[in-house]
């Protein structure tokens, strides 16, 4: 059984509860831990992103994040690795600190655009003998400020192929070990993988390209799919029935981003080349003071939260940016939690929201 293809199977329209009634997590093992297997649970599953302090100074901030998050139980956080593995060695050593130090189950993202696959492979074998169980395979991005630069005449030029290059590791090492291959029975390895609701901005791909992708993903042995932010449920749910039509039938968990603070948002267009609708930034313009602009972003993402999993979505992915309350709060106002236990989910909900506090972004 694929413990990852059990935690984010699809679901039923289903009941949740606040996230205050999930009871205390046990303390944290010096263990890699697996995803656990959720097909007998009726819930979405619940996860975040987060990425590796830029400096010492960040790191504290940080931590406080990464333990608010806890506190919520989320089905696994991945770590970013930076569009051209630029952070490779502090991501890796924050995706260790969260294995030995606190009860979160990290994916570790993984890019292989400009290095070869010796360099690949020699970075995964770290990351395994870390005891990381979980990644995320990316292209990644060519580096802005090198207009001559050109791929590595010896690397990998697809997500598909880092997946394919993954699970070729790890059957050598089973192979080489047959301790490690009974381990690798008991936690598997899982792949995940990217999907893009309005197509790949970056590579000027269309969504029925990603789709092309997406299924060649799948193929070469991808466990479920994460997407790139988006701010209409249309484009997921488009998305979504276009793979299936096209043979795709992983998860494909919808990656949602606070719609808290507009400057923010900006500079999220400029990264991926998704347009923030006008809408928005005229909702949040137009609020009474930084609380109202909260609320108003956090009613928002509760709306677009809630037609994502009333179109079937299996969870959802919080973009943090390393900042807890807003994702938190986005999270409680749409009655989302993680952990084991009951789930409740009721549709839409209430207007207004009474569970959303009214402070702004930390």
């Amino acid at each position: 059984m694929n413990h990852v293809a059990d935690l984010v199977s699809e679901h039923p329209r289903v009941r949740r509860v606040s996230a205050a009634t999930v009871e205390p997590r046990t303390p944290a093992v010096h263990a890699a831990p697996a995803l656990r297997p959720l097909a007998s649970v009726d819930r979405p599953t619940v996860s975040f992103e987060l990425f590796p302090p830029r400096n010492p100074h960040a790191a504290p901030r940080l931590w406080e994040t990464i333990r608010a998050i806890e506190d919520v139980r989320p089905d696994f956080v991945s770590v970013t690795y930076g569009a051209s593995g630029k952070t490779r060695e502090t991501s890796r050593t924050l995706v260790t600190q969260l294995l030995r130090e606190t009860t979160l189950n990290p994916i570790a993202h993984l890019t292989c655009v400009g290095t070869s696959r010796a360099e690949v492979t020699a970075i995964v074998e770290e990351f395994l003998d870390e005891g990381v169980r979980s990644f995320l395979a990316l292209r990644g991005d060519p580096p802005v400020d090198q207009p001559d630069w050109q791929p590595h005449p010896e690397g990998l030029n697809t997500a598909g192929e880092l997946v394919e290059l993954l699970r070729e590791i790890e059957s050598q090492r089973c192979i080489a070990s047959p301790s490690q291959a009974v381990r690798a029975r008991v936690r598997p390895l899982s792949i995940s993988v990217a999907a893009f609701p309005r197509g790949n901005a970056a590579t000027g791909g269309t969504r029925a390209q990603d789709v092309a992708s997406l299924l060649a993903k799948q193929e070469a042995g991808a466990d479920f799919a994460i997407t790139q932010v988006f701010f209409d449920a249309d484009a997921y749910l488009g998305l979504v029935a276009e793979a299936r039509e096209a043979g795709v039938v992983i998860p494909i968990i919808p990656g949602i981003i606070p719609t808290t603070d507009p400057a923010r948002l900006l500079r999220v267009q400029e990264l991926t080349g998704v347009p923030v609708p006008r809408s928005l930034l005229d909702l949040l313009g137009n609020a009474d003071g930084e609380a109202d602009q909260h609320r108003r972003g956090i009613r928002a993402g509760i709306d677009l939260i809630n037609g994502v999993l009333d179109g079937g979505a299996p969870g959802v992915h919080v973009y943090t940016f390393n900042k807890h309350h807003a994702a938190l709060d986005l999270l409680e106002g749409a009655q989302l939690h993680g952990g084991a236990g009951t789930s409740s989910r009721t549709g839409a909900a209430p207007d207004p929201v009474p569970s959303v506090p009214t402070t702004p972004e930390g």
